[in-house]
This record gives C-alpha cells, sequence and structure tokens, in this order.
C-alpha cells in the first residue's frame, strides 16, 4: 500500500510536469497540425522514450554527477540549447511554406523521424534529468525497491507520451488544423520565437 501511495505521488508530480509547456509539446503539437496526427503521435512516442532515458538516469544518479562535475551539465545544456536554437530557427524559415508544398508528408517528414526529432527534443534538455532526480529524492523511500527501477522509467514514458499523445490528438483535428493553416506563418512564428526563447533561457538561465 506504501509502494502505492509513493508512486501515485510521483505520477501526479510527473503528470503536472508533462502539462507544462515546452519544447516538447510545441513540436509535438507543430507535426500534429502542420503534417498529420500520425506524426503527432509518433513525435510523442519519441518524447515519452526520451523522458523514460532520463528517468531510469535519474534514479541511478545522474543528479548527483551533474551536480559534482559542473562542467559536464554546462556542456549538456549548451548543447541542448543550441538544438532547440537550431529547432527554432528551421520553423522561423519555413514559416511563409505553403502546407500545399508538403502533401506528401513521406517525403516531408517520415514516421522514425518524427519519432527521432521527438526524442532527440526532449534529450536536449538536460534539465528534466535534474528534476525527475529531485522528484525521486523527494518521494522514493530511502532504500529504493529494485523494481523501482524498471517501473519509474515506464511510469515516466507513458504519462509524457500519454499527455503529448492527446495534445496531438486534439490538435490534429478538422477544427484546429483549418485555422492553423490560415495563419500558418503567424503560429509557425510564435512557436519559433518560443522555442527561440526556451534554448536561450537553457544556454544562459541559472542551474
Amino acid at each position: 500500500m506504501e509502494s502505492f501511495w509513493i508512486l501515485g505521488s510521483i505520477a501526479f508530480a510527473l503528470m503536472l510536469g508533462a502539462m507544462s509547456p515546452g519544447p516538447t509539446s510545441i513540436y509535438v503539437a507543430k507535426n500534429s497540425i502542420a503534417i498529420s496526427r500520425k506524426h503527432g503521435l509518433f513525435t510523442a512516442l519519441g518524447t515519452g522514450t526520451g523522458a523514460a532515458v532520463f528517468g531510469l538516469l535519474a534514479v541511478l544518479g545522474l543528479q548527483a554527477f551533474l551536480l559534482a562535475v559542473p562542467s559536464a551539465y554546462l556542456v549538456l545544456k549548451i548543447c541542448g540549447g543550441l538544438y532547440l536554437l537550431w529547432l527554432a530557427a528551421k520553423i522561423i524559415k519555413h514559416a511563409k511554406d505553403p502546407i500545399e508544398a508538403h502533401n506528401d508528408t513521406s517525403s516531408q517528414m517520415s514516421l522514425r523521424r518524427a519519432f527521432s526529432t521527438g526524442l532527440i527534443t526532449q534529450l536536449s534538455n538536460p534539465k528534466i534529468a535534474i528534476v525527475l532526480a529531485s522528484i525521486f529524492t523527494a518521494l522514493l523511500p530511502k532504500e529504493i525497491p529494485a523494481y523501482y527501477y524498471f517501473v519509474l522509467p515506464i511510469l515516466c514514458f507513458f504519462i509524457d507520451a500519454g499527455w503529448c499523445s492527446l495534445v496531438a490528438v486534439a490538435l490534429s483535428a478538422e477544427g484546429p488544423r483549418k485555422v492553423y493553416l490560415k495563419f500558418k506563418a503567424l503560429f509557425d512564428r510564435i512557436a519559433g520565437g518560443v522555442m527561440t526563447l526556451l534554448g536561450l533561457k537553457l544556454i544562459f538561465g541559472v542551474k
């Protein structure tokens, strides 16, 4: 019963984190509206896999390593921030491109690429590992049961992928898609601008 409440508390904290806006939700939303629902769902699977990787690293003690080796954390932050800035530049660069020019979604973005982009976008932010490690440190018992090393990454995957999948399904509906097509350039510039701010915050933000 105690394990149930511990996992429930962790799941609730993870859900709150997944629901907060970030680069992953922006990219899932863009792929869902601009390309297809399937692409949005595969992007969500990628972000969920990235969350599972960070969940495993967090429970294995990545937080202690990053805090003990500030240079490693700095390098990860800079690399992640630069990736987000590159992603933002691509979004802004193609903001004026008509969606009709990309009707062939297989040539625009394969499902494998949608998955890998979601995965890399998630892994580009090492702060997530710190946040997860902080949640685990606060809520886990002093002696962690062995099965938690399997359960926690799986929990991270399903919560993150589940929330992003809901975003993908909701935003790929006909109504949101029509609005996006009408104001594509504006929405893409806003998305690129937000992604730029997130990248800069990751690079220059205080740990």
